[in-house]
């Protein structure tokens, strides 16, 4: 036994042991969200229950049966419930009856007592909409111009009319948030023109007279996109369609607010496999809606890894700097010692104090300077002076700047003496020995200080909610307005979408499953950027691997 133990065989195996943990525990939290999150996309039976004459309230109820557990006899006592019959226990059911703007909420609870039957019926109409959420019912009617369609499949008249609505809702939010955005963009640079020749005394008749032309023809261009759209939206108005609820009264709902309909009880495998790949793909390139209670999560994807980018652009020469400095140039003494324990500590700051700096520092002190001198004529409105995706991205290249700068300097204290001294015995300088033999060799380890930074990046919410992340944004950073890079907006980020939709969501419910999807999401982006780090590290360790033989 002694002989095996000082053999290091038992560390050995307490090594691939704790390995093979890891790797389970971490399968298994992306099989716990993907199991919990995608499930959400997957189109459900809808049931009708009718429920026991009690005297009070509807009798049918039509909804989704989103959870089911068994409830103990003295709980629904304590609650104030008594269930008839002897069982010690009673089945209850949560089900999402939507119609929100009809029944004040999306959820409602069931006893098994309390339904006399169930079932799915084929003809049960599910409603995907942009307001008050999903709408359950059955197919009554469709209107166009207030007048009832009659002769054909409703059905099949409804799942063709969707696309066309469709098409005219992207060119009136084309023309609104693109087109009509530009004008806008234009009018705020000629009133800040305006403002600014007007400061410097310089706003004479002829320079006013220009200004006047501009905004006219801004004007005239702004008021035919309105007449444009005013048409647009009245084409998107003129259908509509009869929905049935489960207390027999037909609600009139606008095709305009319907985003997808679809029958889950009639569906076969294939029809299912393809609605979850269309919900799928909706949820990746669409923006959130009803407070990030539905809708997707393309902003906060967008933002995300545009802050990850610029962070990484940031940090990886200031922090390979420091380590270049630090290792190959600095002296071991007193300063020294006491710069790498200061970044060393600085790794152990919570990143709430990073948010804090961040916000006094680079929001106050810089942009509030940048605004003082780049753009005098928009105060008091700030340009700079604001959270944005720039400052977010500062905040976060300070908080990984240690994890970036020991990492480097790992990777170039493992790099033998005996390659420098030969270099510079063939007459290399100590500057060219640097960049061609220590800094390509030294690669791998840099490497690894990004995949650590973006992994951490990535997950931080605190500090970016003093800085620049919101819970929802009108446009992208990045549009076809000039110039087209905007780092003084805000933007989403999928760690704080998270924490929204957990937290302060008005349905916590109806956004449960989209929490576990956005985690995936979330965790799939930075294993993904990780990967891509550790392919390009190997990569630069094969090329260099003979070096350091």
């Amino acid at each position: 036994m002694k002989n095996w133990v000082k053999s290091g065989s038992p560390w050995i195996w307490l090594t691939a042991g704790s390995v093979a943990v890891s790797l389970l525990a971490l399968i298994g939290i992306l099989l716990l969200l993907a199991g919990q999150g995608m499930r959400y996309f997957w189109p459900s039976p809808v049931y009708q229950f009718e429920l026991n004459q009690n005297g009070a309230g509807p009798v049918t109820v039509i909804g989704e049966l989103y959870q089911q557990q068994s409830i103990s006899r003295r709980q629904l006592a304590e609650a104030g419930v008594t269930p008839p019959g002897e069982a010690q226990s009673v089945e209850r059911y949560l089900i999402k009856v939507g119609n929100r703007e009809r029944e004040g909420q999306d959820f409602r609870t069931l006893l098994a007592s309390d339904i006399r039957s169930q079932s799915t019926p084929r003809s049960l109409l599910v409603l995907e909409r942009d307001s008050h959420g999903t709408a359950y019912g059955y197919l009554a009617g469709l209107l166009e111009d207030g007048q009832p369609l009659t002769g054909r499949n409703l059905g099949q008249a409804l799942q063709q009319r969707l696309p066309q609505i469709a098409a005219l809702s992207r060119q009136a939010h084309d023309i609104q948030f693109r087109d009509m955005a530009r004008i806008n963009q234009q009018f705020d640079a000629l009133r800040l023109r305006e403002k600014r020749l007007q400061r410097d005394d310089k706003l004479d008749a002829r320079a006013q007279d220009a200004i006047k032309a501009e905004r006219l023809e801004l004007q005239r261009q702004y008021q035919l996109l309105s007449e444009r759209l005013a048409g647009l939206n009245r084409d998107r108005q003129r259908d509509a369609l009869l929905l049935r609820d489960m207390h027999g009264q037909t609600l009139t709902i606008p095709l305009s607010q319907v985003r997808d309909a679809w029958y889950p009880n009639a569906m076969n495998t294939t029809e299912k496999l393809a609605h979850w790949g269309e919900q799928v793909k909706k949820f990746l390139t669409e923006s959130p809606r009803e407070a990030n209670t539905e809708g997707g999560v393309f902003p906060a994807i967008f933002g995300t890894v545009l802050m990850v980018i610029l962070m990484s652009i940031v940090v990886m020469p200031f922090g390979v700097i420091a380590a270049v400095y630090l290792h190959e140039y600095a002296g071991n003494n007193l300063l020294t010692r006491v710069i790498r324990i200061a970044v060393v500590n600085l790794a152990g700051v919570p990143s709430i104090v990073y948010g804090v700096f961040g916000l006094g520092f680079f929001v106050y002190m810089i942009g509030g300077t940048l605004d003082q001198l780049f753009y005098p004529e928009s105060l008091p409105n700030p340009t700079f002076g604001t959270p944005g995706v720039l400052w977010a991205a500062l905040t976060l290249a300070l908080l990984t700047l240690p994890v970036v700068i020991v990492a480097t300097e790992e990777g170039l204290s493992r790099i033998p003496t005996s390659l420098r001294q030969g270099s510079m015995a063939l007459g290399a300088s100590r500057a060219e020995t640097l960049w061609r033999i220590v800094l390509p060799m030294a690669a791998p380890a840099m490497m690894t200080g990004l995949i650590l930074a973006v992994a951490r990046a990535a997950g931080e919410t605190a500090p970016l909610m003093l800085v620049g992340v919101v819970k929802s944004v009108p446009v992208l950073p990045v549009d076809e307005i000039f110039p087209y890079l905007h780092l003084e907006r805000k933007f989403m980020h999928l760690s704080f979408q998270i924490y929204d939709m957990a937290f302060q969501s008005p349905s916590v419910e109806a956004a449960r499953p989209l929490v576990f999807a956005t985690a995936f999401l979330l965790v799939t982006i930075v294993v993904s950027l990780n990967l891509a780090a550790m392919g390009i590290r190997h990569s630069l360790r094969e090329r260099y691997r003979a070096w350091s033989q």
